[in-house]
């Protein structure tokens, strides 16, 4: 375990931070310093330093982490300690703020040395040789032990994620390589020598008990060739989708029930861009499912809603525990379909009760080579946005205008995909400085307009050449401050719009790039405005390729 100095004065622990207080009225340790073991210290001191977060409000998260915490104390701790809410952790919390507060003031020089520091560890551990050719690593560091936050309402939240030690750690290199010596006293899980697969190093982590990789960066040659692959097989289904259609459209009549469920499924997966649900492993506790997993109770069938007929009401939670609901006119024979996998089961009964993602899986790659349920989520996302830039961009927009435009095709596109996020803590106190800002600069507007004015009313003499000059620096000045002013009110309205939509999901994962870099060198957008310089990397293929004439 990576140690703090231990603080002047104190001793018995590691980082001197054991001041858990106990404020129950009978307890004899009210008010006292509590000296803790290292494994409690340590896990204590990552609940402090999430106090504040929402995450330490919440009910569940709070249990996961007691439970956990309370199985690596001693017996003699776990005596004293059996209420969360008699432990005050403020201390421990001010000493990290304290540190965080620190390490921002330090002076330039000092910021730069630990630059440098992190640049030596960088080119040492960050570069791989893959076919020859120096390689970029994504992240090569594991993560560290701390406690498990998941999104949405996770039901693992606050569990503890353990260190992850090298006797876990599957290495992956070539034969013929130097292999990475493990630390002193230890040894690897294993060391294998796979050039099908394109991690480097694996293990597997405790909460979910899923496989977590150390790639090569998103901006390597191998990365981009199969993000090419990947859009590319996108790009070949809008040949044929009309024909697969065509052909569940007519696989909603079948007269065998598995080809009718799979039917709508299918039609639910291109309509609504639904991920397939994975089978589960066995042992997860979230309650997230996909279209195939679907239950009864997550669907409310409407032969009339507001005004349109045959309406599906869909409420459940999906991917990563995100909510999605959404209430959608289908077509008649669909509605029909859905009232008889419905008929006479109950709500915790499988809606699609003959389907698996196997079985939907393997009738894709019959009708397309290559084709799965997330191509369809990628091509419908390619085409949104594609469809949605021609109708949205006009020409005679400024820039600010365009990139306006941009977002609000790239937010159908995350809507589509159910890519939400909670509204960011600061967002209040963003828009309140942003309205600041707008108030002045209209103020500067206001006054500029009453400058040209008086100048124009100087004006007597049209040869008055200073006069004349003064007038137009007024103009000047005035259509300046319009622009500014017309900028602030379209970030305005871009940061209001996307308070609660993450736009980088589908940008970075599921929209051909080829699009956005032809849409920018047709209206003149700086590449820059939509992709930032990691991106950038990421999609050199991209830019290299596009050109401003690219359709998807």
């Amino acid at each position: 375990m990576r140690c703090l100095e231990t603080p002047e004065g104190t001793a018995g622990t590691s980082m001197g931070l054991s001041e858990t207080f106990w404020i129950s009225e009978e307890d004899p340790w009210q008010g006292k310093p509590l000296k803790l073991s290292l494994a409690t210290e340590e896990i204590a001191t990552f609940y402090a330093k999430m106090l504040d977060h929402e995450y330490t409000t919440k009910e569940i998260f709070q249990n996961n982490f007691f439970h956990d915490w309370r199985k690596e104390m001693t017996s003699e701790e776990q005596e004293i300690i059996q209420e969360l809410a008699k432990c005050d952790f403020s201390e421990i919390h001010k000493y990290f703020v304290d540190k965080s507060e620190a390490r921002k003031a330090l002076p330039k020089e000092e910021k730069q040395k630990l630059k440098e520091e992190a640049d030596k560890i960088q080119e040492e551990y960050g570069y791989c040789i893959l076919d020859g050719h120096r390689e970029k690593i994504g992240n090569f560091k594991t993560e560290p032990p701390g406690l498990f936050r998941g999104r949405g309402d996770h039901p693992k939240m606050g569990m503890l994620k353990k260190r992850i030690m090298p006797e876990d750690v599957v290495i992956n290199c070539s034969r013929d390589s130097k292999i990475p010596e493990p630390p002193e006293g230890h040894k690897w899980k294993e060391v294998r020598f796979d050039n099908t697969v394109t991690w480097l190093a694996s293990w597997t982590e405790n909460i979910q008990n899923t496989l977590k990789y150390i790639m090569l960066n998103p901006s390597s040659k191998l990365k981009g060739e199969k993000d090419w692959q990947k859009y590319e097989v996108a790009r070949r289904l809008k040949d044929v989708v009309h024909e697969i259609r065509a052909r569940y459209r007519a696989d909603w009549k079948s007269k065998e029930m598995k080809n009718r469920q799979r039917a709508v499924a299918l039609y639910f997966i291109d309509k609504l861009a639904l991920r397939a649900g994975n089978e589960k492993e066995e042992g997860e506790t979230a309650d997230t499912v996909g279209c195939c997993s679907l239950r009864v109770e997550h669907i409310r069938l409407h032969p009339r809603l507001d005004g349109q007929e045959h309406v599906v009401e869909l409420d459940f939670l999906g991917k990563d525990s995100i909510r999605y609901y959404n209430k959608v006119a289908v077509e008649k024979q669909v509605f029909k379909n859905l009232q008889l996998f419905m008929k006479n089961k109950d709500p915790s009964d499988d809606l699609f009760d003959r389907l698996t993602t196997t079985f939907l899986n393997k009738h894709l790659q019959h009708l397309m080579d290559g084709l799965t349920a997330k191509v369809f989520r990628t091509y419908n996302a390619s085409i949104t946005l594609q469809e949605q830039l021609k109708a949205l961009t006009n020409p005679e927009d400024n820039v600010a205008g365009k990139l306006l435009s941009y977002n609000r095709a790239n937010r159908a596109v995350a809507v589509l995909c159910n890519h939400q996020r909670s509204v960011p803590k600061t967002f209040a106190k963003s828009m309140e400085v942003l309205q600041t800002k707008i108030d002045a600069k209209k103020k500067q507007v206001e006054e500029a307009q009453q400058e040209l004015k008086k100048a124009e009313d100087e004006l007597e003499d049209p040869k008055d050449a200073k006069a004349k000059a003064n007038v137009e620096k007024k103009k000047k000045l005035l259509k300046r401050l319009e622009e500014q002013l017309a900028r602030l009110n379209v970030q305005a309205t871009d940061k209001e719009e996307n308070k609660q939509i993450a736009l980088g999901t589908s940008k970075l994962n599921y929209l051909d790039p080829r699009i956005s870099i032809a849409w920018c060198k047709k209206f003149g957008v700086p590449i820059e405005k939509i992709y930032n310089k990691t991106q950038r990397e990421k999609f050199a293929w991209a830019i290299a390729m596009a050109n401003e004439d690219f359709e998807f």
